[in-house]
């Protein structure tokens, strides 16, 4: 479904713009009716009714034909080789009448055609005036490359002017702008007696070394259990 209203779709885009389009077909029932109601002419060959669906068929083809006084159901089942019901739209837009017509086989060469035909197909075209004559153009490459000839070197170019005087040899060193010194980073030892687990070990080394010291100056021993 989404394919066929594409086709459908463009069927009516090109027909607006004026261009015309072809469908081949067997049996017009292939083509769908949305297709079928934006094509204007018509060239039917003979369509053989063998089975229920073809009666049908024939019966839908006949009816989408403008008024003619041909039988079309009999003319389109007795139709010969090269014969064909005809019908194309006129200059005003609207269907001819319908023509049994024989037609010709057409004429064509398997082969590109010669270089005087193409020529003169060339020379008698309206368009030959303007597109004929062969126009070079500058290319953007073309407009760049101009632009860079154009520009200054870089020895051309204008040396850029000095922000600040430059300061006399033997003269002091200016003095740093005043504030606060950066503060120094601790070093590892510091970070690690600053942190507080150490300081907890420290307290817990403090009250076992304490004690021994109560112990070994009043002469008490240590409580077992």
């Amino acid at each position: 479904k989404p394919f066929l209203d594409a086709i459908e779709q463009t069927v009516r885009l090109i027909r607006s713009k004026g261009v015309g389009v072809f469908f081949v077909t067997q049996s017009p029932k292939d083509v769908p009716s949305g297709v079928l109601a934006q094509l204007g002419n018509r060239v039917q060959h003979a369509l053989r009714a063998f089975t229920p669906e073809d009666s049908k068929a024939l019966k839908a083809a006949v009816s989408t034909y403008p008024h003619t006084e041909y039988d079309l159901a009999e003319l389109l089942t007795t139709l010969g080789t090269g014969e064909a019901v005809v019908t194309v739209l006129s200059e005003r837009g609207a269907p001819t009448p319908v023509a049994w017509t024989k037609m010709r086989a057409p004429e064509s060469l398997m082969a590109p055609s010669a270089e005087g035909v193409v020529d003169g197909a060339i020379a008698g075209s309206a368009l030959a005036p303007k597109y004929t004559e062969p126009v070079d153009r500058e290319s953007a490459y073309e407009l760049l490359a101009a632009r860079l000839t154009k520009a200054p070197t870089p020895e051309q170019a204008p040396a850029p002017a000095p922000t600040q005087p430059p300061a006399p040899q033997g003269a002091p060193p200016a003095p740093a702008p005043r504030g606060r010194a950066p503060k120094e980073q601790p070093g590892v030892v510091e970070q690690v007696v600053q942190s507080s687990a150490f300081r907890s070990a420290l307290r817990s080394a403090g009250t076992v070394i304490g004690r021994e010291i109560t112990r070994s100056l009043f002469g008490t021993s240590r409580r077992r259990r």
